[in-house]
């Protein structure tokens, strides 16, 4: 009976053994929560948060941008010194993510993406007595970055609001202007000051 009995705990003691082997091996093969693999993170981007394209190769308009980051309005800004009697506002826009990635390191990650607005400007309506408001969109500027797809990294896309693709500016235009003259690769965040310790912060920043 006793021999019976010995026998049965060297079997349980045995299985025991096991059990804990396997659940320090599995333990050992999971990777912390605190650092996702990479492909990890980049699925959890949606769709419209990120730059997709036709076959052709044209960009697809990004949705829903107006839940997106703001990051600043500027009022009748231009970089020429041609001048125009009509001003607009112009806001700016930056997906979550890529903001969240800036605000870690100083630096916008592939695949970013950014609208720029413009929308009328108003100085007669309801009670208004002086200065200007917002009026209707006049159409967006979509600035992306994008390594694997985009020959120079940055591209410039104009958008009326109607089309459903639109192409890339010629790099002549927008994409030399920002190279020249972007404080944070090809961002202007000289006119985002909410960015501008960040980018100090970790670096990043060029004095424009």
């Amino acid at each position: 009976m006793h021999k019976g009995i010995a026998a049965t705990w060297a079997v349980v003691a045995a299985a025991t053994a096991a059990v804990v082997t396997i659940a320090i091996s599995a333990t050992a093969a999971t990777p912390p929560q605190d650092a996702p693999p990479a492909m990890a993170v980049a699925a959890a981007v949606p769709d419209d948060q990120q730059p997709r394209y036709t076959s052709s190769g044209e960009l697809i308009p990004p949705t829903g941008y107006r839940d997106w980051v703001f990051l600043s309005s500027g009022y009748g800004m231009t970089y020429s010194a041609s001048r125009s009697d009509h001003k607009m506002f112009t806001n700016v826009f930056v997906a979550p993510w890529a903001y969240r990635s800036f605000m870690q390191s100083g630096k916008w990650p592939d695949r970013t993406l950014f609208v720029l607005e413009a929308r009328d400007s108003l100085g007669k309506g309801s009670i208004v007595a002086g200065g200007q408001f917002q009026g209707d969109t006049m159409g967006l500027d979509i600035e992306v970055k994008d390594e694997a797809h985009l020959p120079d990294k940055w591209a410039y896309f104009p958008y009326d609001g109607k089309a459903p693709s639109v192409r890339a500016q010629p790099k002549e235009n927008c994409w030399q202007c920002h190279e020249d003259h972007a404080a944070v690769e090809h961002s202007f965040v000289q006119f985002y000051p909410t960015l501008q310790p960040v980018a100090k912060k970790f670096g990043t920043w060029r004095d424009r």
